[in-house]
């Protein structure tokens, strides 16, 4: 999922999509509502078609109005949604799922519009198909017939291995058994649609406001109003309303440019949540033995490199000749390499954390290193070794979460000396001016870019590389980052509005998306899908680019990884070989996850949903808040039971 936020999908912006607050209406002793939950957020949704939207500043809200036919637990396990139960048949390649009685279609008043029918889903998947869904990658090398749909090769959907196998069954015929399958119903492209309700709206269908949808999930949305508010209130006829305890969610937008008062609300009563920043004023005032660290999610931010820069409306750089001399350098393995190893991620964590946090939330691999395993170990385990095995230059890269793995100044002057070596042969002048776009209100993000522009140019020598800090407004930020749906509209040459969370509970979910011919990513690259080209020359272009940077030799591993269907362990494998080369190469650098942050809560620790995979972390239904703050002890005792009983879910999965 694509992310700019906690998140994400998505991922808001990429610091802040986490601040909680709370102001309400079912008063506690002391003020604060126990029943209506504030959150702060920085980026508005621009689309509520769930079938189609793949960005986390959507479906973190999205998987609050739907319910997917399985969901999670709080303890990360995959239960029933809309579907009460499931078989599985066909030697594990068709899914058949009995949908709940009851489960019904609402409107944004709570209304009864329909009962959610087996022919919902064939609608959904139609419709995605039609409106050209950003998630199409999650199931359309999986279900039977749906790629030849997809590219027109026979327009007959009754082909397509989804069909109604009964008078309240769906089923999902797949081309190979996927022991995963369940993680991928939490997206919204394997959620129903009403035909009735899409025919009226037509295209006013899944516009971000309350009526552009109907709704199945825990919440409808009550209000939004752009750059302002967000409101949920409970859905009345959702099938599991007696575990919605939070009735009401509000939202309320923040541009990111005061975070010192987040903490200052909190303390008044009118917030259940909120970050606190060791390094800013307001933290003198903190309640220390309140202080909680969460835990790292699955989530990954990434420090990504314009491998094709087209787009140059955010720039510093005066002459084309510097643009030109920046593209060769960036194309160049050893100067990518050299930033990586110039880059100090402790000290650019700990513009948001302070210096006791600053390593609890690094990442040193895009998928997280505890995501799967493979012959009883750690699939990072077996990256690491896969990555040393590259070359002598990788020899100290350590990929262990929470610690920082790459910062290495003698490899980086080493890399450096290569790249200028072969780049001055191209006839390239020094220094190599790099754009980092930054949004002009975002404070701590821009704390965070001045760190970067420290770190590597007291490394590699402010003569030879220089960071170009570049403010901008906000919608003209998002539109060259976070927001630029191909590789031109990339307006960058190096950017961290990159992140991406598991859409499901495989290897591939990550390293799909930076593959040349269809990566969901790929944008963040400053590329664009082979698939999504249409003329000759771009495609040539983008085609010399793979080669260059070697992600044609990456997409080649990650399809043998994805051609070993039956074997887990040997699959998980191919996947750590595929992910240790697109390290060896340098064109993204992994920083951190979600989670390993500081906050202050009322929020009772571990009752909302829980996932690796999909939004189900998102969702309020199940959070439960409490009058007071939560102890530090509190929380960690809460942690420990959780941990444990984690443990004995998988010794019992295990048997």
């Amino acid at each position: 999922m694509k992310m700019n936020k906690k998140r994400g999908a998505v991922v808001v912006a990429l610091t802040l999509a986490t601040l909680l607050a709370a102001c309400g209406n079912k008063a506690s002793s002391n003020g604060t509502s126990t029943s209506t939950y504030n959150y702060v957020y920085s980026t508005d949704p621009d689309n509520f078609d769930y079938s189609v939207s793949g960005r986390a500043t959507n479906s973190d809200h999205l998987s609050n109005f739907e319910e997917p036919l399985m969901t999670t637990n709080k303890y990360g396990e995959i239960v029933p949604g809309l579907a009460s139960s499931y078989k599985v048949s066909n030697g594990g390649k068709t899914y058949t799922y009995t949908l709940r009685k009851g489960a019904k279609w609402v409107d944004n008043q709570g209304n009864t519009y329909a009962n959610v029918k087996p022919q919902d889903f064939i609608t959904g998947m139609k419709h995605a198909v039609a409106a050209k869904s950003e998630t199409l990658y999650i199931v359309q090398d999986s279900i039977v017939g749906l790629d030849d749909y997809v590219n027109g090769k026979t327009k007959d959907f009754s082909k397509v291995g989804i069909k109604v196998a009964g008078k309240n069954k769906i089923s999902y015929t797949l081309n190979q058994p996927e022991p995963f399958w369940n993680s991928k119903l939490q997206y919204g492209i394997l959620e129903p649609v009403n035909a009735k309700f899409l025919a009226e709206k037509g295209k006013s269908y899944g516009q971000p406001k309350a009526s552009g949808i109907l709704y199945t999930g825990p919440y409808l949305l009550k209000n939004f109003t752009s750059k302002s508010v967000i409101e949920y209130t409970a859905n009345p006829q959702y099938w599991n309303k007696k575990d919605v305890h939070v009735k009401d969610v509000k939202e309320t937008y923040n541009d990111g440019s005061n975070p010192d008062a987040l903490y200052k609300s909190f303390q008044k009563g009118d917030f259940s949540q909120a970050r606190v920043y060791p390094n800013l004023p307001g933290y003198k005032d903190v309640n220390k033995k309140n202080i909680v660290w969460g835990p790292q999610d699955a989530s990954t931010y990434n420090v990504t490199f314009n491998l094709n820069r087209k787009s140059y409306n955010m720039t510093d750089k005066k002459t084309d000749k510097q643009k030109q001399d920046t593209k060769k350098a960036v194309l160049n393995k050893d100067f990518r390499l050299a930033i990586q190893f110039a880059f100090n991620k402790t000290a650019y964590n700990a513009q948001s954390t302070g210096a006791a946090g600053a390593t609890k939330s690094l990442r040193n691999s895009f998928i997280p290193p505890t995501f799967v395993q493979a012959d009883g170990k750690n699939i990072g385990t077996f990256t690491q070794s896969d990555l040393h095995a590259l070359g002598s230059e990788y020899k100290t890269m350590n990929l262990t979460d929470a610690q920082d793995g790459t910062y290495n100044k003698a490899a980086a002057k080493a890399e450096f000396a290569k790249a200028k070596k072969a780049l001055q042969a191209e006839g390239v002048s020094f220094p190599i001016k790099l754009d980092l776009p930054e949004e002009e209100k975002q404070a701590l993000l821009l704390n965070q870019a001045k760190s970067f522009k420290s770190s590597v140019e007291s490394v590699l020598g402010k003569d030879n590389v220089e960071i170009d800090i570049v403010q901008a407004a906000e919608d003209k930020y998002l539109a060259g980052t976070y927001q630029a749906a191909t590789g031109a509209q990339a307006d960058f040459d190096i950017s961290n509005a990159s992140g991406w969370s598991p859409d499901y509970q495989d290897p591939s979910t990550y390293l799909d998306v930076y593959k040349p011919s269809s990566g969901a990513l790929l944008q963040t690259l400053g590329m664009t899908p082979a698939s999504a080209l249409t003329s000759a020359a771009d495609k040539a272009d983008y085609a010399a680019v793979a080669k260059a940077t070697g992600l044609d030799q990456y997409e080649k591993l990650v399809d043998q990884a994805e051609a070993i269907k039956t074997d887990t362990n040997a699959r998980y494998k191919a996947f750590a070989k595929a992910e240790a080369y697109l390290l060896s190469i340098g064109v993204q650098i992994p920083v951190n996850s979600l989670g390993g942050t500081p906050s202050v809560t009322k929020v009772v620790p571990f009752t909302g949903k829980r996932t690796w995979a999909g939004a189900g972390s998102s969702r309020f239904d199940g959070v439960k808040l409490q009058a007071k703050p939560v102890t530090t002890a509190q929380y960690n005792k809460a942690l420990k039971a959780w941990n444990a009983k984690r443990a004995e879910i998988a010794k019992e999965q295990d048997k």
